[in-house]
């Protein structure tokens, strides 16, 4: 059988799920994802530019994986994440943000503003508290649980969380479709997945079974393999690069430990240290560690 792409490739996800022409594989997948009841599924998505005008050096960056609009005007991002850059939060904000100012237009009222969501897939443990692989978050009054709006919707899907409740047969690819796509961007590093997704396209999904002939096709494309190898190897050295980053951290966090040592029981100079850690970078948990300071004595250190 043909090696098949990595779909958790932010290239290869696109070639699959944005691409002109599989909008039906990603209307499925929304459906899946989104949880509509059966009056309100996606028959139709439309694919929209992924680039935002470039107003600033951020801008720059701001090319979305794939971006989409439903039939009732909502628009949808799906991002891809295989490296841990310890900014997701800030990141899905920035581009949540970016989508939903677009809509506007000369002589519109905010009324006409439709809901915007973005799809987080990453491929690390990235919400700790949270035990579930899909987390949907919308805006909330803290203390009476009340919702502001719906027109906010961000999901983080994370892969590692899905694989474990899978091996535990905790989740069946049978019983729900969220669980059927997920697990189809493990299954080129899965032989046991690919025949028991192959199984249910044969039997019961005639969309899935489009996705993973398509699938196979894109893998066979010399030009897709080219543009592919090129962005897994930029991924690869991002990774690395990532590595080093957090290798050079723990040594400077080991430097300042030492600096805290000999400053023991004087509260000012932890505070002081504390705050140099803030300054180089260091996350709240690698400084409690060092200074023996709570989540919330660094946090307010954080905001001074």
């Amino acid at each position: 059988m043909t090696k098949r792409l990595d779909l958790r490739v932010d290239f290869a996800f696109k070639s699959l799920f944005g691409t002109h022409g599989n909008e039906s594989i990603l209307a499925a997948f929304l459906n899946a994802s989104l949880r509509f009841p059966d009056e309100k599924k996606i028959h139709k998505v439309q694919l929209l530019d992924p680039h935002f005008n470039k107003e600033n050096q951020e801008d720059k960056r701001s090319i979305l994986d794939v971006h989409a609009q439903l039939e009732d005007g909502s628009r949808v991002n799906i991002e891809i994440q295989l490296n841990n850059k310890h900014d997701m939060e800030k990141r899905t904000l920035y581009y949540w943000s970016k989508m939903y100012s677009s809509q506007m237009k000369e002589g519109m009222d905010y009324g006409e503003l439709c809901k915007t969501i973005t799809i987080n897939i990453v491929n690390f443990r990235y919400l700790s508290h949270i035990t579930d692989y899909h987390s949907t978050f919308q805006l909330y009054e803290r203390e009476q649980k009340v919702l502001l709006t719906d027109m906010l919707e961000i999901h983080f899907m994370e892969l590692p969380k899905l694989l474990i409740k899978w091996r535990n047969k905790e989740v069946d690819p049978r019983e729900d479709q969220l669980v059927r796509w997920l697990l189809l961007l493990e299954a080129s590093e899965d032989e046991e997945i690919t025949h028991v997704l192959e199984e249910i396209a044969m039997q019961e999904d005639q969309v899935l079974k489009k996705a993973m002939d398509e699938w196979e096709r894109v893998s066979q494309d010399p030009e897709v393999l080219l543009a592919y190898e090129a962005r897994r190897k930029a991924l690869l050295d991002e990774k690395s690069a990532l590595k080093r980053a957090e290798k050079l951290g723990e040594q400077k966090g080991k430097q300042i430990g030492e600096e805290i040592g000999e400053k023991k029981g004087e509260k000012k100079g932890i505070i002081k240290v504390a705050l140099s850690m803030i300054q180089k970078g260091l996350d709240s948990q690698t400084i409690a560690e060092f200074t023996g300071l709570t989540q919330e004595e660094i946090d307010k250190l954080r905001h001074q």
